[in-house]
């Protein structure tokens, strides 16, 4: 793989006895095999290490999925497949079946709701009526608080993936509010055991929101140059696509196997929240701002990966900054951390095997759903 070096004048070059450029090559291709080698066999270790395992609780749930079809249903897939292993039984529908029928004929002893945008309310009315207990898991906090005022009333517990959004749910008459941000799938994410057949220096996959095109623009000739290639929607909005448009995959909504096998074949990726006030995308006439990390986060993480991320006020909750994380708050910020990691392997590594450590341990859909039903069971 290249590497980006310091240029250096013919006159005041190295002289590498005895070493013409085929064996420089030779070597550096060793180097780059050890360091790869290295960072898998690491990861591996990480990966494999025993953990305590959650509580089985003898709860009967039944778990709404959102409907909404990709790029839900991987979140849907998650919460899905954990809760079947920590409880005694799972009956499975979504938001458009007869949830207060179903609630009747099973008597559960959670309706779990995921997103509940697509869900009429009164089907949940129907649930509280009979006395079962009901909890909705909110998704895309804070950008449609517009509809999620509407519906989190409806529900005995609102979890909420951001902050932010407690208070404002509070204020709203809910009595039961809780943070609990999305995790790592590690069925989905985690790091490829050889060597990847996908090998960039740095990859950014998302949809092209107008915050990151004016983000990217500035910095996209440096960032192409050090090797930057984009998967995801709309990026023929840069005003340079034109130029890029063989590093950049326009139009593909990639799945979770695809993108983890991505991400850990690439040396950095970078992750640029969406802005919380783009009313072309969002229902957040209140400005509701945001604090914590994307799902993004913690999935990139879970690949042993070198992250790049905008600062959030509730990053550090979650991984230090400098250590298992690195974080920018400009375009100019961001490239110099590009460039340092770019040409410092050993750097590089050791923040990404932290971050792998660290959301193994702390970060799966494990940990989540485990803390769910013990906020609401105890």
């Amino acid at each position: 793989m290249l590497r980006r070096r310091a240029h250096t004048s013919a006159l005041h070059a190295p002289i590498e006895i005895g070493l013409d450029p085929l064996n420089k090559g030779r070597a550096a291709g060793r180097q780059d095999g050890y360091d790869e080698g290295y960072l898998r066999g690491r990861a591996d270790v990480i990966v494999n290490r025993h953990r305590p395992s959650f509580p089985i609780r003898n709860l009967k749930v039944l778990y709404v999925a959102s409907g909404k079809g990709f790029p839900y249903s991987p979140i849907d897939e998650a919460v899905l497949t954990t809760l079947r292993t920590l409880t005694t039984e799972v009956i499975v529908s979504d938001v458009r079946q007869p949830i207060g029928q179903l609630a009747a004929e099973h008597r559960p002893d959670l309706v779990l709701v995921l997103d509940g945008m697509e869900l009429a309310v009164s089907e949940m009315e129907a649930v509280r009526a009979q006395g079962i207990r009901s909890a909705v898991w909110l998704t895309d906090d804070p950008y449609y608080t517009d509809i999620t005022m509407n519906i989190a009333g409806y529900y005995d517990h609102v979890f909420t993936l951001e902050l932010n959004s407690v208070a404002f749910y509070q204020q709203m008459g809910c009595a039961n509010v809780h943070y609990l941000p999305f995790g790592a799938f590690t069925d989905h994410y985690q790091p490829v055991r050889t060597l990847s057949k996908i090998r960039r220096e740095i990859s950014f996959i998302g949809s092209a929101y107008w915050n990151r095109v004016h983000f990217f623009s500035p910095v996209i000739k440096e960032l192409m140059n050090d090797g930057l290639s984009i998967n995801g929607i709309w990026w023929d909005r840069l005003p340079e696509f034109s130029e890029y448009s063989d590093r950049i995959e326009l139009g593909k909504w990639m799945g979770p196997e695809e993108t983890a096998e991505t991400y850990s074949g690439s040396k950095i990726v970078i992750n640029l929240h969406r802005a919380h006030d783009d009313d072309t995308v969002n229902n957040n006439t209140v400005r509701l701002s945001a604090a914590s990390p994307n799902p993004r986060t913690f999935e990139i993480s879970a690949c042993a990966t070198l992250q790049l991320v905008d600062r959030r006020s509730d990053l550090a909750r979650f991984y230090i900054p400098g250590v298992e994380i690195e974080t920018f708050d400009s375009p100019q910020e961001m490239m110099d951390k590009v460039r340092f990691y770019l040409t410092h392997e050993k750097e590089r590594q050791k923040i990404a095997l932290r971050a792998l450590e660290r959301t193994y341990r702390e970060h799966t859909y494990a940990n989540r759903v485990n803390q769910l039903l013990a906020t609401i069971f105890g």
